[in-house]
């Protein structure tokens, strides 16, 4: 069944109003009408089986048949804070890390970061990323919509890095035996849950980061680990990090 998004302050009592690009997408697009049966979410957890009442390009309301809370999430929360790559990679790596469960993208701009973003173009890539994060959300069930941020620098972005958090590095030049799998079993209690608040994944651009960049963040708290003998690419790095993850806690397979 299709799934729309829904502001909540857009639900009164047993009455939902849908705005903007999803009611022109249901009345234009899909033809969607009188009596047709809709799912929408609120982003915050909530999901709604809804019958539509009345259907426009500008809106859309629908009445409420049924009302469910979603368990979709990952057991704990995860920030992918991500190097740049060039052309739309940042596309494929926002929608996939959705569909995983990472809760908040930090796009970042690093040494060896390619392209040139100006305050205007990194404003717009921003809202792009966060349309994608949106459409993901959607299409794979998740509770939430992750939030993209700003634009930052690796510097700036070693703020996220927090004692509560396990933090980690992928890294191509660490020692194999310095292994994701070795870290993650050494947090982990009786296999099932990790002892931290939270996970933040930092990845590097083409190229990765530089011994420096990796030194800083590691003098902030972050763990350099390596993701095994073979050199992944930047749109590959964060994906397998997060499934041996989410793997690890129980939460995929």
């Amino acid at each position: 069944m299709r799934r729309f998004f829904v502001e909540e302050g857009n639900i009164k009592e047993d009455k939902v109003t849908i705005r903007g690009d999803e009611a022109r997408h249901i009345a234009q697009v899909l033809r969607l009408k009188e009596e047709d049966k809709i799912k929408v979410f609120t982003g915050k957890g909530r999901e709604y089986l809804i019958e539509i009442r009345e259907a426009s390009k500008k809106e859309v309301i629908g009445r409420i048949l049924k009302e469910s809370s979603l368990d979709t999430e990952p057991p704990i929360e995860m920030t992918l804070i991500q190097g740049i790559p060039k052309s739309n990679k940042m596309d494929f790596i926002v929608q996939k890390v959705t569909e995983l469960g990472v809760k908040r993208i930090i796009p970042v701009i690093t040494q060896r970061t390619i392209v040139k973003l100006n305050e205007e173009k990194a404003r717009a890539r921003r809202n792009r990323w966060q349309r994608i994060a949106l459409e993901a959300a959607k299409q794979s069930g998740r509770a939430i919509i992750p939030e993209v941020d700003e634009v930052t620098t690796f510097v700036q972005s070693l703020n996220n890095i927090s004692e509560e958090n396990l933090n980690l590095i992928p890294w191509e030049e660490e020692e194999t035996s310095t292994s994701l799998k070795k870290i993650l079993k050494q947090f982990t209690v009786n296999r099932k849950r990790l002892t931290v608040n939270g996970i933040t994944i930092f990845i590097g651009p083409e190229g990765g980061f530089t011994s420096g960049e990796v030194e800083a963040a590691k003098k902030r708290g972050a763990l350099s680990v390596s993701l095994g003998p073979r050199l992944l690419r930047t749109e590959t790095a964060g994906l397998a990090a997060l499934v041996m993850i989410l793997y690890e806690l129980g939460d995929l397979g």
